[in-house]
Parts: structure tokens; sequence; C-alpha cells
């Protein structure tokens, strides 16, 4: 069975780091190692700087026109009130026999206490936005949040949905608009996961930022996530789930 290349799925984490790879060790200094080929069309990135603060930055850009590369949104169930049942986003690379996945819009319900986490494996959840996997739309948007669609020939936009969509997901806000960094951005340094786009709508960028680990890496604020995404070539872009959700997995050993 042929796999699909990479995966965006809706965010179900319960994982406490953004990221585990076999790649190099952090850096003192600003080493940004560009373009590490992983899969055909799929390049990784590990930019590890010390200023504003210790940052650890993961970047994925994907070529889509490379032949077999496609896009997997996770899949629900339009008659359920709660239409996802939740994983982490390695069990559901696994599951689906993928080979990048990310997590992506927000959901709901969720609670961080301790002593009644939610969700776990297997609990019902609902996204916050826009979804649709496979062509089937089983959660509307009711915020209008931004929403990343793909089409069945693989074409990816931003707010701009085709005649035929085969996969959609929501993130929470925009970060950038037509090569510009959107005004009234705010947060504090978080652990954060973006989606870009560049201008020529080829290139699709997933950006993730490693956070609340003191002295390794702290987390970024919106408008330094926007930045981020910019200086990536990306000329659109948005914010997805971050905190705790905020994480990244590649098909290997580790």
């Amino acid at each position: 069975m042929q796999k699909s290349f990479f995966l965006i799925i809706l965010t179900l984490i319960l994982v406490p780091l953004a990221c585990q790879l076999p790649s190099t060790s952090p850096s003192p200094t600003a080493s940004p190692s560009k373009g590490a080929p992983l899969f055909p069309g799929v390049t990784y990135t590990r930019d590890v700087r010390t200023s504003p603060r210790p940052l650890v930055i993961h970047i994925v850009e994907i070529d889509l026109r490379t032949e077999g590369i496609s896009a997997f949104v996770t899949p629900g169930d339009p008659t359920r009130e709660l239409p996802l049942d939740a994983r982490t986003t390695s069990a559901f690379l696994e599951e689906f026999n993928l080979q990048i996945a990310i997590n992506g819009d927000g959901f709901t319900p969720w609670t961080s206490n301790p002593l009644a986490p939610y969700p776990k494996p297997n609990d019902p959840v609902a996204p916050l936005g826009l979804a649709i996997s496979n062509g089937i739309l089983y959660s509307p948007s009711f915020e209008n949040l931004p929403t990343l669609y793909f089409s069945p020939n693989g074409k990816a936009t931003i707010n701009d949905p085709p005649g035929n969509i085969a996969h959609a997901i929501s993130g929470l806000e925009m970060l950038l608009q037509s090569g510009k960094i959107l005004p009234g951005l705010d947060g504090d340094p978080e652990p954060r996961t973006a989606i870009g786009l560049n201008r020529a709508g080829k290139i699709l960028i997933l950006l993730l930022v490693d956070g609340r680990q003191p002295g390794y890496s702290e987390g970024v604020t919106l408008p330094e996530l926007a930045a981020l995404l910019l200086e990536y070539g990306a000329h659109d872009g948005m914010n997805m789930d971050g905190g705790g959700s905020s994480t990244l997995v590649i098909e290997g050993e580790n």
C-alpha cells in the first residue's frame, strides 16, 4: 500500500514535548541546518536560537508538486455530536501508515485537571472549526476560523476553498496574509504550531516551536511565530492549536 507523505491531524495530543527526532544536539548559537531531506519533496530544518530566548524550531517544507505526496486530515463521523475519537499524534501516524504528522485545530471538551484529564485516548471530542476528510464534512465552521483546503489533485489554499474539497482543516487565527504580518497579534511565549504556503501555493510549510522547557526552548509569541513563517518563505499562514498540543512526528526507528 502506497503511503501518504504527510498528515495534518486535528489536535488530540496527550504528550508533553513538541518533537522527538534523530537530529543534531542543541547549539549555543543560532544554527539553522536547513533542508535535510526526509522523503522525496520533503525537507526538515532544526533551527536552534538563543534570541530572544532559548528556542528550538522545527520546519518541514513540502513541495506539493512532487509525485506521490498527498495530504490527509483526521476522519470523523458527521452523525455524532462529538465526531472524533482522541488519539496521540504518534498513534495516528502509525494507525494510518503515514510519514509526517502534526497537530491541527483546537477541540472541545478538554481539561488540564491532573486529577481528571480529558481527553484520554478514544474519548470523544469535536474540532472548533471546519473539518473535511476524504470529501466528507463532519465539522462545520462556526466562528469564521482560517482554513487550509486541499483539492483532490493536491492543490492547497488558505481561505480560498476550491470547487471540490478533498480535505480541510481550520486553525485559530491568521498570522500572515499576502506576505504581511497581521496586526493585533499578541500572546505570551508558548509552544506553537503554524502552517503556511509560499506565494505560488506550491510549498507547504509546517513550523513548530518547542516551549515550556526553561534553558532549552521557551516558546514564542504570535508575532514572533508570524515572523518565523515569513522568514521561512510563507506568503500566507495561520496559527494552529499550541501549548501542550504542539506536536510533530516523523516516521522512523525513533
